[in-house]
């Protein structure tokens, strides 16, 4: 079972249902980490003044928010503090409205929500309310300091949240500017005809299986079969401890098998430094260009 992110309770009326929130989608984009080639030490962020290119301590560093073009209203720690919504740790269901009444392009990340503490017929209740009526509920809860405006909604023998995007992130279909070309235009009966046509012959059912992201699964093949060859970069501490670090090309396998003390090595590991216990990647990663 997922491990839960949030507990807390949806909330209506008199309603409360303890409730715990899980993630519904994970990120599988491939993380680039920068390195130093001499080393292979991870190389991170600096800060640095944009105009002189100088280094800044930390504590001549503050937060401004751009009035007009280039003058700034400096907004203080405590302010931000203050100004951060309370988690109460309740979805506050506000309202319930058509299913269909929502655009698509205000939906955001969706959560799974699961019953807890012996909620678990309210939540049902809940959820047949909302199936029978072809509506969902519209609430606002606080996750990680920010508040969220969000909707409930049935799916299957579960209720999913998804987080909307407040009404001034999303730009209207007006900002397109479509010309007469697009919105006058009379599509000729023959056309249509027979684009319905190529739609029902590339008809099919959804099989989300066969679907993946050719880019990462490329670059994860490389990285499967460099590793296989024994291509693989690490720091060698050794020759660190003289002054001068360099990189060491060693076999995959031993070094797993040093890394899990002797153990078959398990699947898909991501080889840890010489001498060390795996550690996670780092996150400070760019985007492949």
């Amino acid at each position: 079972m997922a491990r839960a992110i949030w507990k807390g309770a949806i909330s209506f009326g008199l309603v409360h249902i303890p409730v715990s929130l899980n993630t519904a989608v994970r990120t599988e984009r491939v993380d680039f980490d920068w390195l130093d080639k001499r080393s292979m030490d991870p190389v991170g962020y600096k800060r640095v003044n944009k105009v002189t290119g100088k280094d800044i301590d930390k504590d001549n560093v503050v937060k401004g928010v751009e009035y007009e073009k280039g003058r700034y209203v400096i907004i203080s720690e405590e302010e931000i503090r203050t100004a951060r919504p309370e988690a109460t740790q309740t979805i506050d269901i506000f309202s319930f409205v058509e299913a269909t009444d929502i655009p698509l392009q205000h939906f955001d990340t969706p959560y799974y929500l699961s019953p807890d503490r012996r909620g678990g017929k309210v939540y049902a209740l809940l959820r047949e309310t909302l199936e029978s009526t072809g509506k969902v509920a519209l609430a606002t809860v606080v996750l990680h300091t920010r508040q969220h405006l969000a909707l409930l909604r049935p799916l299957d023998d579960a209720l999913v949240m998804i987080t909307l995007r407040w009404p001034e992130e999303v730009r209207g279909i007006e900002t397109l500017e479509l010309d007469k070309s697009v919105t006058d235009t009379k599509v000729d009966k023959r056309e249509l005809d027979m684009a319905k046509r190529l739609v029902q012959d590339m008809s099919g059912p959804w099989n989300p299986d066969e679907y993946h992201d050719a880019f990462r699964q490329t670059i994860m093949d490389l990285v499967e079969e460099k590793a296989s060859k024994g291509k693989i970069s690490v720091v060698d501490k050794a020759a660190g401890e003289g002054g001068k670090k360099g990189a060491d090309i060693i076999d995959l396998t031993e070094l797993l098998k040093r890394s899990l003390g002797g153990k078959a090595p398990a699947p898909k590991k991501k080889a840890a430094a010489k001498d060390e216990p795996e550690k996670k990647p780092t996150k400070r990663a760019r985007k492949a260009s």
